[in-house]
């Protein structure tokens, strides 16, 4: 599959009374079917539930969803539709705790009807809104762009790579964080063999991952999560890229579960383990890592993983969906701007403050 003709993750359908409409990613590989979200609330659930899921992906969906949102209050009087604007950016807040993106794009979505209150009747504040939405989905495209470029240079032709989860075109509103680093190295000539880890509980780099990058025409193994070390042992791999969800001001980085494990892996091999991630996803707030909060999901995804039951009833269950990698186990950072090395506060900070 062509980059120009891959299905698109999200779409926004209409002027300022349209809908999103969007990938639902739990039914892939199987089926490809777009939800259409004509309601706050049916895009809060597709946050919640993984139909759309990776951090840029997830703060493109929530920008949207203000729009949606803030639809039944168009005709109310100013302080009405500002509150509900409040009300909506509130709500859609508490659909996933991890991914940074998600309140970096509503903050961003609520600063923007602020500044229009006062001059604008509620619908052109609607019309201004849908603008910064789209605004924030170009710019997620333009630098998922970048970061390919900037990590495809990391790589060499011939090399054997491997990836956690999914930080593909899916996970973007377009091209992807990780994976766009192996699609421009594919794009510019070289020859890559991906080795996907399935990425346990709900499969993302099974179902998806790998699906996407047979679409491109990558030549892709899945790996069962608990092969990573064989594979690095065996030398089939010799650098590792993952994506991120949101990364602390020192460089810490949470990504989905068995990310950590999988640094640790990659350092006692001596094999370069790299994050790509926008700028977005970096929290400056954050001192470290051990400050990310980390969403705990439904225990009967592990017991009884796509409806069938693979455990013993009333079995205590632990399921964090991401673990946090500290910055001393990442060669490098890739983001639009190029490549953080080493990643450190200061380094970090200084490439921050081009914004």
């Amino acid at each position: 599959m062509n980059p120009s003709t891959a299905p698109a993750t999200l779409a926004w359908i209409g002027d300022s009374c349209g809908y999103l409409e969007l990938i639902d990613q739990t039914l892939l590989p199987g089926e490809l079917t777009h939800l259409a979200c004509r309601d706050v609330e049916t895009v809060w659930e597709a946050i919640k539930s993984l139909r759309v899921r990776g951090a840029p992906a997830i703060g493109v969906a929530a920008a949207y969803g203000v729009c949606v949102g803030v639809q039944p209050a168009l005709d109310a009087d100013e302080a009405a539709f500002f509150a509900r604007l409040n009300e909506v950016c509130d709500y859609l807040a508490t659909s996933r705790p991890t991914a940074v993106n998600l309140f970096w794009a509503l903050d961003r979505m609520r600063t923007k009807g602020l500044s229009l209150r006062g001059s604008l009747l509620p619908r052109e504040v609607a019309a201004g809104l849908l603008v910064e939405a789209q605004k924030i989905e170009a710019e997620d495209r333009l630098m998922c762009r970048a970061i390919g470029r900037h990590g495809a240079a990391l790589l060499q032709d011939g090399q054997g790579v491997l990836t956690h989860c999914n930080a593909g075109g899916l996970a973007t509103s377009d091209y992807g964080t990780a994976l766009a680093v192996f699609f421009a190295a594919h794009e510019g000539g070289k020859r890559l063999h991906v080795y996907a880890d399935e990425t346990r509980p709900l499969l993302q780099g099974a179902r998806l991952t790998a699906w996407e990058l047979q679409q491109r025409g990558i030549e892709v193994t899945l790996i069962c999560d608990s092969m990573a070390a064989q594979v690095m042992r065996e030398g089939r791999v010799s650098a590792v890229v993952t994506g991120a969800d949101r990364i602390a001001a020192n460089g810490d980085a949470a990504n989905k579960i068995g990310t950590y494990g999988v640094a640790l892996l990659a350092a006692a091999h001596d094999i370069p383990f790299y994050v790509a991630a926008p700028t977005s996803t970096f929290d400056m707030s954050i001192a470290d890592g051990g400050q990310i909060p980390i969403e705990q999901r439904d225990p009967r995804e592990i017991t009884h993983g796509f409806g069938r039951s693979t455990a013993p009833e009333g079995v205590q269950v632990y399921n964090p969906a991401f673990d946090v990698t500290p910055a001393r186990l990442i060669k490098a950072i890739i983001c639009e701007h190029g490549v953080i090395e080493p990643v450190t506060r200061e380094a970090i900070a200084a490439v921050v403050q081009q914004e």
